[in-house]
């Protein structure tokens, strides 16, 4: 089983909820199946550039214009996607340790989405919609925000954005671990509501394993 594991958080562990929960989350799954094979990309330590107009014409352009061949310079600006993606593409499950800030993900995950979630990169695009060029098929959310947020809360806009992009992507098995209410100086729960999440990473780690049973 190969697992990707992208951390949006660059907060060290023993100050990062998110961070924690991926330590709970990768600590059962070893435990439980230690052949499993994941790659980190911290993506603070290994930072995507913002997508620029090469780069988008090297990705999106051979959908646009038919015969669009992408030029050096077009080629060179997509090299972080393209690389990223060959890890993306060969992985199993996708494991995202998110904050919530200012109520969605950090600008940098969103850097890396704009880079690895591309045609050609991720899967081909026509007019009858997308192909999958990868073999991912489970996506990991586990997050951390400092409010407490209900379901389809409207100030959730991290939610829509992960499940809309990956799911064009052709990834629509998306499980979360969330702690939410870390406010502590607001909620007097916060420590209660950390828990349930690290229980709830935990019993995805489990999930994985089950769902996943075979793969090698």
């Amino acid at each position: 089983m190969n697992i990707l594991h992208i951390c949006a958080d660059p907060n060290p562990t023993e100050e990062s909820i998110s961070k924690q929960l991926a330590v709970t989350f990768f600590r059962t799954l070893a435990e439980r199946n230690p052949d499993v094979d994941i790659t980190n990309v911290d993506l603070y330590e290994n930072p995507p550039p913002f997508l620029d107009y090469q780069a988008i014409r090297g990705f999106w352009f051979p959908v646009f214009i038919d015969g669009h061949q992408p030029t050096d310079d077009e080629q060179l600006a997509g090299t972080y996607g393209i690389e990223q993606g060959e890890i993306f593409n060969t992985s199993d499950v996708v494991v995202l340790t998110i904050p919530m800030w200012n109520f969605s993900a950090p600008a940098i995950l969103k850097a890396w989405m704009d880079q690895v979630l591309s045609p050609s990169v991720a899967f081909n695009m026509d007019k009858h919609g997308t192909t999958p060029l990868h073999k991912v098929r489970k996506l990991i959310l586990l997050v951390s925000s400092g409010e407490v947020l209900k379901e389809d809360d409207e100030r959730d806009a991290l939610t829509p954005l992960i499940t809309s992009a990956f799911g064009e992507a052709g990834i629509k098995n998306i499980s979360i671990a969330w702690a939410d209410g870390q406010y502590a100086f607001k909620y007097t729960d916060s420590e209660t509501r950390k828990s349930m999440a690290l229980e709830a990473a935990e019993e995805l780690a489990e999930e994985v394993i089950e769902e996943l049973a075979g793969i090698s």
